[in-house]
């Protein structure tokens, strides 16, 4: 138990919010409140049942202020950058995915779940009523040209440009809820991608993803984005033939026979991608 005449918890969570910080480890709490570790959990599980304290990795707490009592937890975005720092990974991650591309202004779809790329794997985090999820991109810093930082309500955190954004949909498509979500998100995109940017991130993938991309680009009529790739794509050689959703590829019985087969880009189209709109 946490002695009387000794600051409690609850009052230094309040003192840290009344400053702008919703975040705090155990250790500065311990430290704070000059207590050992047994009652600090026992006063942070408190707090926790109470739903005023959330702890989506040990040893590191997030605040839940007023207005998002009914939610669980405040949104990922005010506390991902310190997240990611307590975890080591604070140049080692950006919020990327169908996560990125709303933020860069694509709506079309709900988001489910806050995306994002790290470094390493990490398990999955229920905070509240947000899912954060975690992609594995094993060198960040090759990709760091197509990582921006964005200001947040408490600070910062790094996001994946439009470019950048636009390439893992199609490098990670078990993420973007597949060839149709990912043709309507590229729609509300596209007009926000940096084509210079585009082809300079585009050598460093495979060329079956740059295909994919440089089809759909083209399909939603992004001239001035396909050239500089469509170069890059041929450079060495003509590519072999892809399929342009690789789920179609596989199941073949549901689309036996090529709706088209698209020689610019090598791509074979089972079916044309449904724009949601």
């Amino acid at each position: 138990m946490l002695s009387d005449h000794r600051p409690r918890l609850s009052d230094h969570i309040n003192s840290l919010f009344s400053t702008g910080r919703i975040v705090f480890t155990a250790e500065e709490a311990k430290l704070a409140l000059s207590v050992d570790h047994g009652a600090f959990l026992d006063a942070a599980e408190r707090l926790q049942r109470r739903g005023l304290l959330l702890k989506p990795r040990q040893g590191f707490y997030v605040i839940v202020p007023p207005q998002y009592l009914s939610w669980g937890a405040p949104p990922p975005t005010r506390y991902i950058d310190a997240l990611m720092s307590h975890e080591g990974q604070t140049h080692s991650y950006y919020v990327g995915l169908l996560k990125a591309a709303e933020l860069h202004g694509a709506t079309h779809q709900a988001i489910m779940e806050f995306q994002m790329i790290t470094a390493k794997r990490l398990p999955v985090i229920h905070a509240g009523r947000s899912r954060i999820v975690f992609y594995l991109q094993k060198n960040i810093e090759a990709v760091s040209a197509g990582i921006e930082d964005r200001k947040t309500e408490t600070g910062k955190m790094r996001i994946s440009s439009a470019a950048l954004t636009a390439l893992d949909l199609l490098r990670y498509p078990q993420a973007s809820g597949g060839i149709d979500n990912i043709a309507t998100v590229l729609s509300d995109l596209g007009h926000k991608i940096d084509s210079t940017q585009l082809a300079t991130l585009s050598t460093l993938v495979g060329r079956p993803v740059i295909q994919r991309l440089g089809y759909l680009l083209d399909f939603l009529g992004y001239d001035s984005l396909i050239e500089p790739m469509l170069e890059l794509l041929h450079a060495r050689g003509s590519p072999s033939w892809t399929e342009l959703d690789r789920h179609a590829g596989r199941e073949r019985s549901i689309a036996p026979n090529p709706r088209l087969r698209d020689h610019r880009w090598r791509i074979v189209v089972r079916r044309i991608p449904q724009i949601d709109t």
